[in-house]
């Protein structure tokens, strides 16, 4: 069997994509090919990939008996060898990265002459109304049934007020239904972290024909549901040029902090994930104080001496690699006006230089965990600390 691909484009992260496909492949259930239908329709483009997964023969009756059992049937589908549909699943999941993800259209006609444009021929963004769509299309999806109930028409009478569930997290009274034309800054940035915490991804779903009900969703899970959610959320801030992205680790996990270039989002992934217990609380405090939105000159002083006090415990190992150069990483801490704050130090400088500091000093943190880590025997290395992060993609 060989898949084209050709027509097949991705709307979710490739590793996630992966990791809810393996799953589905594990599940024993009669009714994995739905499960598996579910998937294809929503991390893919079109109703495409579902069709083809649906043509195939879900499995081959060795006796070739059209009046086998239905038990005889679904133990035949139960062997790999003759599942046809497992097999087309594997496939896909084998060549995942070859997907191409869903870009955006090119300009239309009205774009390239100037209408409702911006400069560059695109259609003008605005995030506040983008992001209420985002979260239509999880409405849809089910991935809010789980936090504030699905309409039933059989069972409608006891769902939960959405708006209080809103309000009891953020503060904030009559957020739902979702008005972006009424939102402050704050409130739209309050909003995008209030329903990270909230979806989460059904794995299955059933349709209800009485009534026009339509579909049920169930078996939820948190972990994939924000995964899907920062990826995209992050994309939409990214194309609206605003500055923030969910962290998608640490103790600002699901929080807005200021994005990094990806040299340093690699740091912070490596420092976080690669550091001793004896550590981690002091670093990951460090960067969450450092990269929140609403950080302070103060905060990035705090980030920066937590730093410092990590590196003073290895000052051995850093003298014994340094030399005597070793001095100058100490020198800054103690002689600016950042750790002892007293009248002789230097505190006439640009906050860029705070940012400065904070990179060294987190990557010194990060290089000598490295040789730590080279010296310690396998056996005795400490395991590193799990994050919910696109290539840790949480509990399945």
């Amino acid at each position: 069997m060989s898949l084209d691909l050709s027509n097949y484009e991705l709307l979710w992260p490739t590793p996630l994509f992966v990791a809810e496909g393996e799953h589905a492949l594990r599940a024993a259930d009669r009714s994995w090919d739905e499960r598996v239908i579910w998937l294809l329709t929503e991390a893919l483009v079109g109703s495409t990939p579902a069709a083809d997964f649906a043509e195939i023969p879900a499995a081959t009756d060795p006796t070739g008996d059209p009046w086998a059992s239905t038990a005889s049937r679904w133990g035949a589908a139960q062997k790999p060898e003759k599942d046809q549909q497992r097999a087309w699943l594997r496939e896909l999941l084998g060549r995942a990265s070859e997907l191409q993800h869903a870009a955006v259209p090119r300009p239309y006609w009205p774009h390239r002459n100037g209408q409702g444009a911006s400069r560059d021929g695109r259609a003008e963004q605005n995030p506040r109304k983008n992001f209420a769509r985002l979260i239509s299309t999880f409405v849809d999806n089910g991935y809010l049934a789980e936090a504030f109930g699905a309409y039933c028409v059989d069972d409608h009478d006891d769902l939960p007020d959405a708006s209080e569930i809103i309000e009891d997290r953020l503060g904030i009274s009559g957020l739902w239904p979702l008005s972006w034309e009424t939102w402050d800054e704050d409130t739209f940035y309050g909003i995008i972290e209030v329903f990270h915490d909230l979806v989460s991804r059904p794995r299955t779903r059933w349709h209800h024909p009485y009534s026009g009900c339509g579909w049920h969703h169930q078996e939820f899970h948190h972990g994939p549901a924000r995964i899907l959610y920062r990826w995209k959320v992050n994309r939409l801030l990214g194309e609206a040029g605003i500055e923030y992205e969910l962290a998608s680790e640490g103790e600002e996990l699901g929080r807005l902090v200021a994005v990094t270039d990806d040299a340093r989002s690699e740091l912070l992934h490596r420092t976080l994930n690669d550091s001793a217990p004896g550590i981690l609380g002091d670093v990951d405090h460090a960067i969450a104080l450092f990269r929140r939105r609403d950080t302070s000159t103060e905060n990035k002083r705090s980030a920066i001496v937590a730093l410092a006090r990590v590196l003073e415990e290895r000052r051995t190992l850093i003298k014994e690699h340094l030399g005597k150069d070793e001095g100058a990483l100490f020198e800054i801490a103690n002689r600016y006006d950042l750790r002892h704050r007293n009248a002789g130090q230097h505190g006439d400088y640009d906050d860029a230089f705070l940012d400065w500091i904070f990179w060294w000093y987190l990557a010194t943190v990060e290089l000598t965990t490295r040789l730590i880590t080279s010296r310690t025997p396998p056996e005795q290395a400490a395991a590193p600390k799990s994050h919910e992060s696109p290539t840790n993609l949480g509990p399945s």
